[in-house]
């Protein structure tokens, strides 16, 4: 079985070509996107084994993202739908700033993982199960799966990590994501948060106050992204700032918290110390920002270390 199980909704992405906003562009290139997707991708290339837990459609997009996760060297635990379609997303180009997308998920086939989906999940052997706040939004069925998930990697003996990843347009009201956000955060024994999300999520945008709130309501750990600035982590008794990669040129900022999570998790997986647990997440995540798409740029173990040790005094 894999180390690491992940579960959640691929997606068929095609990044515009040329800039402009979406109803202006022409031409654009498909690719494959999801939060948990680039996570398993960067996990797998570190030489970790990964079992992706989703719901395909029988169509095009469906048929292309299984191949492209065998190609990755993934192991799939998919379950096939026929009458909903797999989603798929527009995304435009942009050298600054975060991009415009706009997607096309609402009742696709992964929105519709329910909790008997599940309990046909293998879970012996994994180590680690790695969530985040985006199946939960998609619909009931996906949240009560979200839950169950949890409940089976307890009852396996599994760390469990978590990633809030709001995405308040897929939520019915701002008070239920948050009310189930940190509902899903207490249940977790790692939790990655974003300053940003804090200021939504507990009202504050301040490291310290973030990983206060969470370690309050029962994580082990807690880590706070602060973008350029690296990231706050509060663990076992260490508190403590860790300063992030400096960046040229900021290309593309989706898929970063994503490559930051690949660092947290390989890390541990790896037993590294907190240092050098925190600097390998920064270094992915700095990687992830200065490249177009979300996970063709995820790094190997040697490609990593390499950027490591070459931006090591650009910090």
């Amino acid at each position: 079985m894999s180390e690491v199980i992940l579960f959640g909704e691929p997606m068929a992405m095609f990044v515009a070509k040329t800039p402009g906003r979406l109803h202006e562009v022409e031409e654009f290139t498909r690719l494959l996107a999801g939060a948990e997707v680039n996570v398993a991708i960067g996990l797998k290339r570190l030489g970790h084994s990964v079992s992706y837990v989703t719901k395909l459609g029988t169509d095009p997009f469906g048929t292309y993202i299984e191949e492209k996760l065998k190609k990755e060297g993934i192991d799939t635990q998919i379950t096939k739908d026929d009458q909903h379609f797999t989603g798929y997303q527009l995304k435009n180009k942009v050298f600054e700033g975060d991009p415009e997308v706009f997607y096309y998920r609402k009742n696709s086939a992964a929105s519709c993982l329910s909790e008997e989906d599940v309990e046909k999940v293998d879970f012996e052997g994994a180590r680690v199960l790695h969530l985040t706040g985006i199946p939960p939004a998609l619909s009931q069925s996906c949240r009560n799966a979200t839950y169950r998930m949890i409940e089976r990697a307890r009852e396996n003996g599994m760390l469990v990590t978590f990633d809030p990843n709001l995405r308040p347009t897929l939520w019915e009201s701002k008070s239920v994501m948050i009310r189930t956000i940190n509902d899903l955060a207490a249940r977790a024994d790692i939790v990655l948060p974003g300053t940003g999300e804090g200021k939504i999520l507990m009202g504050s945008e301040a490291p310290e106050e973030i990983a206060a709130y969470y370690r309050g309501l029962g994580a082990k750990a807690v880590v706070v992204k602060t973008g350029a600035d690296g990231a706050y982590v509060d663990a076992e008794g260490q508190k403590e700032t860790f300063c992030g990669f400096k960046v040229e040129q900021v290309v593309d900022t989706v898929g970063a918290g994503d490559g930051f999570a690949v660092g947290i998790i390989s890390g541990y997986l790896e037993g590294l110390s907190i240092e050098k647990m925190i600097e390998r997440a920064n270094a992915i995540g700095a990687i992830q920002v200065s490249v177009e798409s979300d996970n063709e740029g995820l790094p190997t173990q040697e490609e990593l270390q390499a950027y490591i040790e070459k931006h090591q005094n650009q910090r």
